[in-house]
Order: structure tokens, then sequence, then C-alpha cells
């Protein structure tokens, strides 16, 4: 597959394709590998040896189909995110907007979710933002999250998530980044600036020694911050 330069000559965002459907692998390879800044690496059928080919091909992101006949996307993501070294980040591609995996797929360490049948801009855009750092989660995706939550029995394990370290305003941006606000939906909920926002964000993510706002999220939920009825 051809390689394609970033602007100012940095390192193109290198990205893997695993899905069962061949469909979707060529077409998402093609759509991918045409854009200025992206390249396909290589292509998997399974979760299978995620690791071995993760080794092989050194990707930066991972669209990682969730259900697959031998090993499945969260066995598959689980085993990439625990791999020695700086593991690629995972984006989840599911055919359901309330796929019942949701919770347990970020627990194993997606970065987000991606609707198989998204338009090309939004395959697009979603790898750009998760190679930055940031992650993914639509507010249906974060819905799904909250019935998930809704569902649990009152007994059941949370994580140990204390959120003393924060402040009142850092606990006000985190509620609604648990609801799927974007920076500049919470600059506009909160009248500040966008950049302000940003700061908080890398703030509690440092407080709180969370990977990114997809950890955030959970951290929000389990820690009884927003809740399902919230």
């Amino acid at each position: 597959m051809p390689s394609h330069s970033a602007a100012d000559g940095e390192r193109p965002v290198r990205v893997l394709i695993v899905d069962d459907q061949a469909m979707i692998r060529a077409g998402f390879a093609a759509l991918l590998d045409a854009q200025p800044g992206l390249t396909v690496v290589g292509t998997a059928d399974d979760g299978l040896g995620i690791t071995d080919i993760v080794r092989r091909t050194r990707p930066d992101i991972v669209l990682m189909d969730i259900r697959m006949p031998k090993v499945n996307g969260l066995d598959a993501t689980r085993a990439v995110r625990e791999a020695p070294g700086e593991p690629p980040r995972v984006i989840m591609l599911t055919t359901f907007d309330a796929d019942e995996y949701v919770f347990a797929a970020l627990r194993a360490g997606a970065s987000g979710f991606l609707l198989k049948d998204s338009p090309p801009e939004e395959l697009v855009h979603a790898v750009h933002v998760v190679a930055a750092g940031d992650a993914l989660l639509s507010p249906k995706v974060t819905r799904s999250l909250i019935a998930d939550f809704a569902a649990r029995p009152a007994d059941a394990p949370r994580g140990d998530h204390s959120l003393t370290p924060l402040t009142e305003r850092e606990l006000d941006v985190m509620r609604l980044v648990a609801r799927g606000y974007s920076n500049g939906e919470i600059a506009q909920e909160l009248f500040v600036a966008e950049q302000t926002v940003k700061t908080h964000v890398s703030r509690i993510l440092g407080k709180l020694g969370l990977r990114d706002r997809t950890q955030m999220v959970i951290a929000a939920y389990e820690s009884g911050l927003v809740r399902a009825q919230s």
C-alpha cells in the first residue's frame, strides 16, 4: 500500500484495520490510504495473533471490529493495550450505536467507538482525533454508557476513583465530558474559552492518573459524579 507523507514532513499516522468482513477492510483501507497524512500499514480478518501483527506493522491507530469469530475485539484490544512498549490506540468498529459491549470495550482500553456505516469524513476525522491523543465518544455512545450503568445492580463493583484532588470547576468540566460534550460545547456551557477547557481536561487527567477522556467518562460514572438518571 502506498505511504502518504503528512504536512511539513511529519510522519503519517499509521493505521491497522482488523475486521472479519473483507469489504469493510478493503473499503476502509482504500479511503484512509488516499488521505494526506494517513497510511494503512496492514489489515487482518481476526483478533487472533493481534500482538504479533501490531509488532510487525507498528500502527498508531487500530480500527478494531468488536465482533469477530475467533478472537473478538474486546480480547484483542486488551491484548494490544497490555503489550509492552507504547501501544497503539484503538477505535472500536460496531454495527450498533447501543452495542452491549460498549462499556467492556472502553474498560479494555479502546479510545472510542465508530459505527461502520458512518460517513467517510467521520472515519477520517475519528482517526485524526484519536491519533492526536483525544478520545472519541459520541453522545450516542455516552447514552449507551449511561444505560449500561442504569442496568447494573446497585451492589455491582465500581471502580476506585477518588475525585478529592479536583477543584469545583474541574468537577464541572468532568461532568460535561461524561455527558458527551466537546471542548467547544463545554466552553459555551461554562462561559469560558475553549483553551481553558483543554487546560482543565489536561489537569483532570493528570491529577487522576487517567489516559484520556474515555477513562475520564468511566471514572465519572464509577465515582458517582455522574449518575444514570442525571
